[in-house]
């Protein structure tokens, strides 16, 4: 690829701060150099009043409801009534998950998120052959209450990264990884999150989990009832022996704090005790935020600002279009804004760009625009005289333009 160079009113490189009037040079795909236009010497493209931004990264999602125009409902009676929807809507007879999938994709570049974490059910092959497509880490999902499953369940996990490391190996791409999803402790018991971390461990893989996401999830930790229960008793799938007595998401949390890099997933009903253990872990462990969802669900107020004050990684997610309505991390970055006024829009930011790579161990390769990185790239309208990032996230502005590795995907 011969090197070109793209100026902006605003570059924001993220790891620095904002650059009036500056310029970008990519070659082969990668970050080569990031400056002020006068310093810049040679042919330069002008984005004219636009922001460039690193693309930005989605760090929880669920593609394969990507095909959905609307949430699954209903969302007011509960977590376990809407699992029984999404359940529902997984048997259908009519459902092509490739097809949702590659429509997820898409959809995604058009938002400008360029690096996706997606908890995979589907073949890996679903995800080849796509071009353009986002950079993907498919965590490998995991379901396995039983204690009398968590051998088989732990073998087929095995199985799918083997074949995720075939298909990766014959593709070549740079920009495919792989991870393993134990789904939630309503669906996977603690002996078999025991062997899936320490397989992450093992292979280097990044881990994420559901945990701390209702008051009906800790009702079935505490005291081993309630609705969550009931969903797995009416699915033959209760075994009194698959969590302990007066479990907490803090016995998850220890374990999931084995592997290198591990994502709690909501975490909306973490307690203090369970955010400081957090924190005393935050350079492998982060929480995932999706506002919207939070939202859809009316969860009480997530305590976005105490995990921040606690010194907790919070980084950004959109979940699925099964209780969103599109796949926008700048949409959720707009959220936070409108709802968390006290938070610097500097950092929530970061959490849909640097600090969700760093929860993902992409940050050599994604989340700044950084000489060495991917050339992913985001512009958007921005003529801001100054303090572009506020301007950005109190707007409804949508991308002009993508780049991936490099390469313009959205026009």
């Amino acid at each position: 690829m011969t090197p070109f160079s793209l100026r902006a009113r605003w570059v924001l490189p993220v790891d620095q701060p904002p650059i009036e009037d500056g310029v970008v040079t990519i070659a082969d795909g990668l970050i080569l150099t990031v400056g002020k236009a006068s310093s810049h010497d040679g042919p330069v493209e002008d984005l004219g009043d636009v922001a460039l931004l690193p693309g930005f990264v989605n760090t929880h999602t669920h593609l394969e409801f990507s095909d959905h125009q609307t949430p699954l409902g209903p969302a007011d009676q509960g977590l376990p009534a809407w699992i029984r929807s999404v359940i529902a809507d997984r048997q259908r007879s009519t459902r092509d998950a490739s097809a949702a999938i590659i429509a997820g994709l898409a959809e995604s570049l058009t938002h400008g998120v360029t690096t996706i974490a997606d908890i995979a059910t589907s073949p890996s092959q679903y995800y080849y052959g796509v071009a353009p497509c986002p950079n993907l880490i498919l965590l490998q999902e995991a379901i396995g209450f039983s204690t009398a499953r968590t051998n088989s369940v732990f073998n087929d996990i095995t199985n799918r990264l083997e074949v995720c490391a075939t298909h990766g190996e014959r593709s070549e791409d740079p920009g495919m990884a792989y991870g393993i999803s134990p789904h939630a402790p309503y669906t996977v018991s603690l002996a078999l999150v025991e062997k899936l971390v320490s397989l992450a461990a093992q292979e280097k893989l990044p881990i994420a989990m559901h945990l701390a996401e209702s008051q009906e999830e800790l009702q079935l930790l505490r005291e081993g009832n309630g609705p969550f229960r009931e969903l797995l008793e009416e699915k033959s799938m209760w075994d009194a022996g698959a969590i302990p007595a007066n479990a907490t998401p803090l016995d998850f949390l220890k374990r999931l704090s084995a592997a290198g890099h591990s994502l709690v997933v909501h975490g909306n009903y973490l307690n203090a005790s369970e955010l400081d253990y957090l924190s005393e872990h935050r350079g492998t462990m982060s929480v995932v935020f999706c506002p919207r969802t939070h939202r859809y669900f009316n969860h009480t107020k997530y305590p976005l600002e105490e995990m921040l004050a606690a010194g907790v990684r919070v980084v950004a997610g959109t979940d699925s279009r099964a209780s969103n309505p599109d796949l926008s991390i700048l949409a959720e970055l707009r959220a936070m804004a409108q709802n968390y006024p006290s938070v610097a829009v500097s950092r929530l930011l970061a959490m849909g760009t640097l600090e969700a790579a760093m929860a993902l161990g992409w940050q050599d390769r994604a989340g700044s625009i950084t000489p060495g990185k991917y050339a992913d790239l985001v512009a958007l309208p921005c003529a801001a005289p100054s303090e572009p990032v506020e301007e950005l996230l109190h707007s409804e502005s949508r991308p002009a333009r993508v780049w991936l590795h490099g390469e313009l995907a959205v026009s």
